[in-house]
């Protein structure tokens, strides 16, 4: 036992390394399952101190180190943020219609209305312009467009890369957002489909429809939509619509120093407008200029000789007395057409020679006299006898009020409707060389005045229009009976409404010039209404009929014999009464008008070629400074007409008669002032315009006149046609014409009441 207790060999775990490589069972500390603490802590302390040998035997990687890990976190970065930008476009994107369904939306249709001869009017519409070929346009326009805006624009594929990082840079340096990096494909995209709103929507969806743009048209086509529809500032939207709106001409005749104008206000069309700043417009143009140079574009010669070009200074509203005419016609179309859904052209009736020519005479004679006889406002039309309107002037400066006096303003016609007067008082069977006695009358408490205060007893009609005598028309009102003179003057073409009283023969109720030039119409063409029209004809630009005013027949609406009575009366106003001023050349006639305290002054006259209606006032009614319609009136009337009959053959007016000898008229079939007293004989011509002068002074032996008395109309006769007061010489004549037969009243209630 002892024996095997001694030959027995025990585990051990220490000794040297020798000792357990002998033969036999044998456990290392590797073999034990936990490793003594004693151990582990030896393991450590070699470890570090072999990782301390190796710090002190390498070199640390210092900024290499560096570099290299941010190059990492930037790819890492870079993938995530390209992942990000993916799901946004994706996200946008799907929110966007289908691209199949993409497509250019039609522009906004422009009007373009012309004159009789071809010569444009103006343009109207969204755009104000017709849309240009990029080939007819001034090639000065896009190579300056170009240059400021997008000077890589026919290399990048809708988004440029480096004017974006160029633009970020800035802008970042800068601190503030100073630079934009679109290019003229995302700026078109952005007019055509999208809002101006500044958002990562709109942004994202205006890069996916660039790249929509870039892949469906050329550049070329691109570069032209966006140039016929990007906004100039003013109300002008395109190329076309700007060059007229600025220089006056068409997008095809533009100079290098306007173009260079017009590519500089795509930064701030409103603020860099000239019309608004032609300072910064001409600063800003100049830095177009030196970048058209630095491009290439223009040599150094082209480049002095634009940048000493004067600078251009716009009215601050479109200009020109044609814009009048262009609102009317705007205002026609539906009814011609209904809406307008592309381009076209309108053809009117409006002569542009004849309309720059009544504007120079209206704003001629308000700055020369304007000030010294306080008028601020004159309003022209003139209408051939087919009814076309050859020229209408609105006012004095269609930039500073696009109120159109001519078609709009209605205002007391005053004497100028004594016409109508007459003619009713024709057709009850007087003829102008029927005798009324020219003295102050009472007419319940109204007293019409004549101007001045002056009377001349016994007057044929003929010279009581001619002398526009107030109390000659208020006895034919009263005779005719103020219905028949409202029936008279609507259909002779007054509109507006009209009061049915005596007082109605002085023009007390409001028509506008437009309507009161119409209405003379019937007596330059022979007693016949036409319509009154602007427009002649409209197209589509490819030349499809959209309307053709073909004209007519134009109905009777007086006849012919009172036409020529008419005329003869109404030829004594030009040649001796108070339109003197307005004679000239070829036979015409017309009729004076001054409202009380000459708040208007009217002239309406014509010949067998044109009728032309002036009026001149104030806007807000206040009086002129003794301003008649013989005098600013009847000299625009005969600027205008002088220059429009220029080569025309003379021809006379409609209708012939004569006057009776003047022996042969009864010279007291009327009632004189006083019963007592003789009434003075009629006036003889005189040289001056309205008012008319006292007669001359009665031979001894005549009875002297007394001063002015009223003769109470209770008690005035009312005699015909040079008859007794108990009945009419010669009653109306039958007809489809004319207005209704009136019987004479007896009692003064009966007048007053229209009757």
């Amino acid at each position: 036992m002892a024996n095997r207790r001694d030959s027995r060999i025990e585990p051990s775990f220490e000794g040297p390394p020798q000792a357990r490589s002998q033969p036999g069972l044998s456990v290392s500390e590797e073999d034990r399952v936990v490793p003594s603490n004693r151990k582990a802590s030896a393991k450590r302390k070699s470890s570090k101190a072999k990782s301390s040998r190796g710090r002190r035997g390498k070199p640390r990687r210092g900024l290499f180190g560096v570099m290299a890990r941010m190059l990492y976190w930037c790819f890492v970065l870079c993938i995530w943020g390209g992942i990000a930008v993916a799901g946004i476009v994706v996200y946008y994107g799907a929110k966007m219609p289908a691209a199949t369904t993409w497509s250019i939306p039609d522009r906004a249709p422009n009007i373009k209305i012309v004159s009789v001869d071809g010569q444009l009017l103006a343009n109207r519409g969204m755009s104000g312009g017709e849309a240009v070929g990029l080939h007819e346009m001034s090639p000065y326009i896009p190579e300056a467009v170009i240059a400021i805006e997008d000077r890589r624009f026919y290399s990048h594929f809708g988004i440029d890369p480096i004017g974006l990082s160029r633009a970020m840079v800035t802008n970042v340096l800068g601190g503030h957002f100073s630079q934009g990096g679109s290019t003229l494909t995302q700026q078109l995209a952005k007019n055509l489909f999208l809002k101006p709103d500044r958002t990562l929507e709109r942004k994202v969806q205006e890069v996916l429809l660039s790249l929509w743009l870039e892949h469906k048209h050329t550049k070329d086509q691109i570069l032209e939509m966006y140039l016929n529809r990007v906004y100039f500032g003013s109300g002008a939207y395109g190329v076309e619509a700007a060059s007229r709106r600025y220089f006056g001409k068409s997008a095809r005749d533009v100079t290098l120093s306007e173009a260079a104008l017009l590519a500089g206000l795509l930064k701030a069309p409103s603020r860099l407008s000239p019309a608004r700043d032609p300072k910064a417009a001409e600063q800003r143009s100049q830095l177009v200029l030196a970048a058209m140079r630095d491009e290439g574009k223009i040599s150094a010669k082209e480049l002095t000789s634009a940048m000493s070009a004067p600078a251009t200074r716009a009215p601050s509203y479109w200009t020109g007395s044609e814009n009048y005419v262009a609102d009317t016609i705007m205002e026609e179309l539906p009814d011609l057409i209904g809406d307008v859904r592309s381009d076209i052209v309108v053809d009117t009736t409006v002569d542009l020679n004849l309309q720059k020519l009544a504007e120079q005479s209206i704003r001629r004679l308000i700055d020369d006299s304007g000030k010294k006889l306080n008028v601020s406002q004159g309003a022209l039309v003139s209408i051939d006898n087919s009814g076309a309107v050859r020229a209408m002037v609105g006012g004095y400066d269609y930039s500073t009020s696009q109120f159109d006096r001519a078609s709009e303003a209605r205002r007391q016609p005053g004497s100028a409707f004594k016409p109508f007067v007459y003619m009713a008082a024709l057709e009850a069977g007087r003829t102008p060389d029927s005798v009324r006695n020219d003295a102050p009358i009472k007419i319940g408490k109204w007293t019409p005045d004549n101007y001045g205060g002056k009377y001349f007893g016994k007057v044929t009609l003929a010279t009581a229009l001619a002398k526009s005598l107030n109390s000659v028309a208020a006895q034919l009102t009263m005779e005719v009976g103020p219905d028949a003179v409202v029936e008279a003057a609507h259909r002779m073409g007054i509109q507006s409404e009209l009061t049915a009283n005596t007082s109605i023969a002085l023009g007390t109720s409001e028509v506008t010039p437009l309507e009161l030039t119409s209405a003379y119409v019937p007596f330059a063409n022979g007693g016949y209404k036409p319509d009154i029209h602007f427009i002649r004809r409209i197209t589509t630009t490819e030349g499809k009929v959209l309307y053709d005013d073909s004209g007519g027949g134009a109905p009777r609406v007086v006849k012919q014999d009172i036409v020529g009575m008419m005329n003869s009366m109404m030829t004594g106003t030009v040649e001796i009464g108070t339109a003197k001023k307005a004679a000239f050349a070829w036979p015409s006639a017309g009729k004076t008008g001054t409202s009380q305290n000459s708040r208007d002054a009217w002239f309406v006259g014509y010949t067998a070629n044109l009728t032309t209606g002036v009026w001149f006032g104030n806007d807000d009614g206040t009086p002129m400074k003794k301003v008649t319609g013989g005098a600013l009136p009847a000299q625009a009337w005969h600027e205008f007409m002088v220059a429009a009959h220029e080569g025309v053959p003379v021809r006379p007016l409609p209708g012939t008669w004569k006057s009776t000898p003047p022996d042969t008229i009864v010279p007291d079939d009327i009632p004189s002032a006083d019963n007592n007293q003789a009434a003075p004989q009629p006036a003889v011509a005189v040289g001056r315009s309205e008012p008319a002068p006292a007669p001359a002074a009665a031979p001894a032996q005549a009875p002297v006149r007394r001063p002015a008395e009223t003769v109470d109309a209770d008690g005035f006769d009312m005699p015909g046609d040079g008859g007794t007061t108990a009945s009419i010489k010669h009653p109306v004549p039958p007809g489809s014409v004319g207005g209704p037969t009136k019987k004479r009243k007896t009692s003064i209630l009966d007048i007053l009441g229209g009757g």
